[in-house]
């Protein structure tokens, strides 16, 4: 395969961009969005994520944005400490567990390396219809050029239209959870991510994303999407922060500008086996999202992205089955595992065993895709 076309130029996107056009690939991202857009506040990245940004050769870059710690802790809703557990090292021993950053920042230096890899990158724009014929699939664009290539991907997010256009019936469905999230002012006291159960969430918590800023969130029952007007996200973000203390006391008094937060449901998505239709196939969100409760969704973007470029280089048989015997079943049990996270929690089991799903789970990642 010598041209390829990537519809979407994200985490996924970027990075199997880098790592074909390494390889002397010809390579065509196709970007709906007018400019480089990063929605949403900061990013939780695993040690299993930091191990594809070392391997994409942007680690020191990432490390410089962001903040690597590598414990965690559970909190009573009053900021008493409960716990303090070292986090898995799924990386390996020379990697943070655990980093936190700015997601704009993480989208700019994939981008920059995008560019520096010499990808041509095409913004405004997305896929209006495919034709395959043998081993060539002719696409055209919106805005009514064409173009022909030997592969084309899709990994644009998870409502991708590359997966429509294939015929790929499989939709992302909510969980019955949302979470509020509000980039903002780091406390002193925040130096890694410390969760809490209980008060009038079913989660609070934080992670740090640089030595002066973090992300705080809190987790509730999945409301109507519009039932808070915008003007008033801050107040109710802040009404929901009342019943912690601790950090959230600090994190609350920031809470006045209704423009920095951001509320979603949390989604589950998983396409069965094959991810592929002839050779068009959809990675990343496109095939497979979950629930935060893991912090695994752009490591499990980088996983593809980084095993798709190298079964596309070593040019061997039966690309897309091996790709399948590769990822498939692993992810299955990131999302599963991420799911019955939600699932306990909603149920208010009390005797779930959660560490133990979170060591089984880190034990799979700490293995190498």
């Amino acid at each position: 395969m010598n041209s390829v076309l990537i519809v979407g130029a994200g985490v996924a996107g970027s990075a199997l961009a880098i790592l074909l056009r390494r390889g002397g690939v010809a390579v065509e991202i196709a970007e709906i969005n007018p400019d480089l857009t990063a929605l949403g506040s900061g990013i939780t990245l695993q040690g299993n994520a930091l191990r594809q940004l070392r391997d994409l050769g942007v680690w020191d870059r990432v490390r410089a944005a962001g903040y690597g710690f590598d414990t965690f802790a559970v909190r009573a809703p009053d900021g008493s400490l409960l716990a303090e557990m070292s986090d898995y090292r799924t990386g390996g021993d020379d990697l943070p567990a655990t980093l936190g950053m700015n997601r704009p920042e993480l989208a700019a230096i994939l981008h920059d390396a995008v560019k520096e890899s010499g990808a041509t990158v095409r913004f405004g724009l997305t896929v209006a219809s495919l034709t395959q014929s043998g081993e060539r699939v002719d696409v055209r664009f919106s805005d009514g050029s064409a173009g022909t290539y030997d592969l084309v991907v899709g990994a644009d997010g998870v409502r991708s239209h590359i997966r429509e256009l294939i015929g790929i019936e499989t939709r992302p469905e909510p969980v019955g959870m949302g979470i509020w999230r509000v980039h903002t002012r780091r406390p002193a006291s925040v130096e890694r991510t410390d969760l809490v159960y209980g008060g009038s969430c079913y989660i609070a918590g934080y992670c740090p994303t640089s030595d002066t800023e973090m992300y705080a969130y809190l987790v509730e029952d999945a409301r109507p999407k519009g039932a808070v007007a915008p003007a008033d996200m801050a107040a109710e973000m802040r009404r929901l922060a009342e019943s912690y203390g601790g950090a959230w006391r600090e994190i609350a008094e920031d809470l006045t500008d209704s423009a920095r937060i951001n509320y979603t449901w949390f989604e589950s998505l998983l396409v069965d086996r094959p991810w592929n239709r002839g050779r068009v196939v959809v990675i990343g969100d496109a095939a497979h999202a979950c629930p935060p409760t893991l912090a695994q969704g752009a490591a499990m973007c980088l996983e593809d992205a980084a095993v798709l470029a190298e079964l596309i280089l070593a040019g061997g048989p039966d690309l897309f089955a091996t790709f399948m015997d590769r990822r498939y079943d692993r992810v299955k049990r990131v999302v599963e595992a991420s799911v019955q996270l939600c699932a306990w929690q909603l149920a208010h089991t009390r005797d779930a065993d959660v560490l133990g799903l979170m060591g089984e789970v880190a034990a799979l990642l700490t293995e190498r895709p």
